[in-house]
């Protein structure tokens, strides 16, 4: 099976850091595994966005062109990947963000409000986090506690002390089941 993943927002969202973690979770469960971060010159401000795509074989292009999955994390990111996803696929949507609702009928939405549940559990910058976990509740690329491990064993020390609020924040998204 090979799933493949855009996560989409604004520089400072944590796109890219949420698809990095899905890669390494993956790459940590023994799969297949392509991540390929793309952002605008701003950086912290500007696009960014990054391709994630996870199999059990070989993968021959990490290029996307109909993502079965999409964690739109502002209104930019989902007018342009809503269009662009396959049938039947499953859209994530940070409602905190996004001031319309998905207008495609042939895909799964869930809507999430990922900045206001972060900002409860007191970290306002794991909106990221909340959206991944929403998004293992739905499609459960890995196994149980995969996103877990790889925090654990791929956090760089001087992060680690962001390891609970990160878990706390995939948790509070893994409550989002459709």
């Amino acid at each position: 099976m090979q799933t493949e993943v855009i996560i989409s927002g604004f520089g400072g969202q944590g796109t890219l850091y949420a698809g990095q973690l899905l890669a390494y979770a993956a790459m940590d469960e023994g799969k297949y595994v392509t991540w390929i971060p793309s952002y605008g010159p701003e950086m912290r401000g500007g696009t960014a966005n990054c391709t994630v795509v996870v199999s059990d074989d070989e993968i021959g292009s990490p290029t996307v062109l109909y993502p079965k999955a999409v964690l739109a994390m502002n209104l930019p990111s989902l007018d342009k990947y809503e269009p662009l996803m396959a049938h039947d696929g499953i859209l994530i949507v940070n409602e905190s963000m996004v001031n319309r609702e998905p207008q495609r009928k042939d895909i799964r939405v869930v809507m999430v409000p990922a900045n206001s549940l972060a900002q409860e559990l007191g970290n306002e910058r794991a909106a990221n986090m909340v959206m991944l976990g929403a998004l293992m509740a739905n499609q459960p690329l890995l196994p149980e506690g995969s996103l877990e491990r790889a925090l654990n064993a791929h956090t760089a020390d001087r992060l680690k002390k962001f390891i609970e609020s990160n878990v706390k924040a995939l948790e509070a998204g893994y409550g989002y089941k459709l």
